[in-house]
This record gives C-alpha cells, sequence and structure tokens, in this order.
C-alpha cells in the first residue's frame, strides 16, 4: 500500500481526482474523510491543506504528494520531484499599484513587499542584489498595498485578474508553478515498485492530453504523401478497403495542428476524416 496526499478542496483537488481517476484509480468521494482507500488499487489517498503536504511527504505520513511546485519551492523539504503533472498552472510574481512608474527591478530597493512565499522571494532578491523589507503574511495580501502595509505584494497569479481589481499591476513574474507529484525519498522497494506503476498510468494520461486519432480514407496512391504530412507515433497504419485503389489510413496528432492538416488531407483527396478523442496512449 502506497499513501497520496492530496489537496482537501479546492481545483487543486479537483484536477488531482480527476488525474488519479484517468489512471484507472477510483475513490470514493467523501467530503469528511482525512483518509480514503481506492478499491482497485493499492493506494490510500490523505487529504490535507495545500502548505501541509510538502512536510507531510518529507516526514513520512505521506509516501507521495500531489501539490504545487510553489509550495515544494518555498518549504523547501527534502522530497523528490518526481514529475510535472502539467495542470494548476500559475506563476508567482511582484505587483505595484497600477499609478506607480516602473523601470527595472532596482524599483524595489527600500522597499516593504507583503507576499506568503518570503523563502522565494528572498531568494530572487538577494540574486538581483535587492535590499528591501520582507513582509510575511497569510492571506489577503493583494490589499496590503492600499491599506498602507506595503508598497508593493510577492504572489501568485493565474489570470492576473484579482491584480486589477485591486489596483495592481504586475510588473516582475518570478517562479512559474505547476501541480508536481513529490516523493519521499526513503522509499521502500515495495513502495517505489508501486510509484513506478502508478508513474506508468499517469504518463500514459499525460501522453494522450492534447492529442486526437484521425481516421480517413484516401486513394492509395496519395498514402505516401500522407505519411509525410501526418507520421504519427512510428508511422500511419495503412488498410486497404473494399473499394479498389483505395486505403484507410489511422494516426495519432496533436489537437493543434489538426485543421491545418485536415485542410492539406482534403487537398490530397481524402474523404470520410473521423476525428476521435484518444484516452490514453501506452508504450
Amino acid at each position: 500500500m502506497i499513501r497520496i496526499a492530496i489537496q482537501a478542496k479546492g481545483r487543486l483537488n479537483e484536477d488531482s481526482t480527476l488525474l488519479l481517476q484517468e489512471a484507472g484509480i477510483s475513490i470514493e468521494e467523501s467530503r469528511r474523510k482525512l483518509l480514503t482507500r481506492s478499491d482497485d488499487f493499492p493506494l490510500e489517498v490523505l487529504y490535507l491543506r495545500d502548505d501541509d503536504i510538502p512536510h507531510a511527504v518529507a516526514m513520512g505520513v505521506a509516501d507521495i504528494g500531489i501539490v504545487g511546485y510553489n509550495e515544494v519551492a518555498e518549504k523547501q523539504p527534502a522530497v523528490e520531484v518526481i514529475e510535472r503533472l502539467g495542470f494548476g498552472k500559475c506563476r508567482l510574481s511582484l505587483a505595484i499599484p497600477k499609478s506607480e512608474e516602473y523601470a527595472s527591478v532596482k524599483y524595489f530597493n527600500g522597499k516593504k513587499v507583503a507576499t506568503s512565499y518570503p523563502v522565494i522571494l528572498a531568494d530572487y532578491f538577494k540574486k538581483e542584489g535587492i535590499k528591501a523589507e520582507i513582509h510575511t503574511i497569510a492571506g489577503s495580501v493583494e490589499i496590503a498595498p492600499s491599506v498602507g502595509m506595503a508598497d508593493a505584494i510577492f504572489d501568485i497569479v493565474s489570470s492576473g485578474g484579482t491584480l486589477v481589481s485591486n489596483g495592481l499591476k504586475e510588473v516582475e513574474k518570478v517562479l512559474f508553478s505547476e501541480a508536481v507529484l513529490i516523493a519521499g525519498k526513503k522509499l521502500s522497494a515495495e513502495k517505489r515498485e508501486l510509484l513506478d506503476q502508478l508513474l506508468f498510468r499517469i504518463r500514459s494520461v499525460e501522453r494522450s492530453r492534447g492529442m486526437k486519432y484521425v481516421l480517413l480514407n484516401i486513394p492509395c496512391d496519395k498514402v505516401p504523401e500522407v505519411a509525410r504530412l501526418m507520421p504519427g507515433m512510428k508511422s500511419p497504419t495503412v488498410l486497404p478497403l473494399a473499394q479498389e485503389g483505395w486505403c484507410s489510413v489511422h494516426v495519432v496528432m496533436r489537437e493543434d495542428e489538426l485543421w491545418d492538416k485536415i485542410g492539406q488531407l482534403k487537398k490530397l483527396g481524402a474523404e470520410d476524416i473521423l476525428v476521435l478523442a484518444l484516452e490514453k496512449m501506452i508504450r
């Protein structure tokens, strides 16, 4: 049995739970339980606050965890970052009142900066040679300048809407974050094997993101051109049709290339093009 810590509520909880479900691991839904178990994989799920997850994994309370990289960078626990998961993307940025003029990071010399991430900010200021006064506060960082608590803030930014609504503007992007899978450094051989099995499933799900399975019919003499246009993972699958001179081509391709490639396929004479969702890619 291996124990994973995930955020108790919020968007990261939803995305983490969905990832596990897509990896074939069902979890009993309960908002009241701190600990629950999967019925189809030897896995326990521990629900914690996001800022408690790195320490829980470092201490061995949980074997692995899913948490924002920003929390790992701030807490600096004794854990391994095993996999970047591609969701929960955000950044840690410096922001100042929008009425202020800004030329460079030297603006922050002698300023008071409010943040919930003092370690990351102190490290950044040290690298940049900035001497500023860092005020650590637990929440509502964005209101600090308006109430006179600080001259600027250092906080998580996603869309930037919260900054705008509080009269602030983003001036320096310091750290880019996303959800990561972390593990303790002293996992037993048995738990390391379970982690490898879980990783195999997660990576199969990740490979399928942004990919589509495309089937089309094409004159057989056009197949070489289709193969050059859409090479697929190794090469397209080509099957003869009952209608003489025609073939069916099956290929996996990136969704962001889809419509451009379909236009080119139509010019080659492709017909009956089917685009299907791709659930998992296993290699």
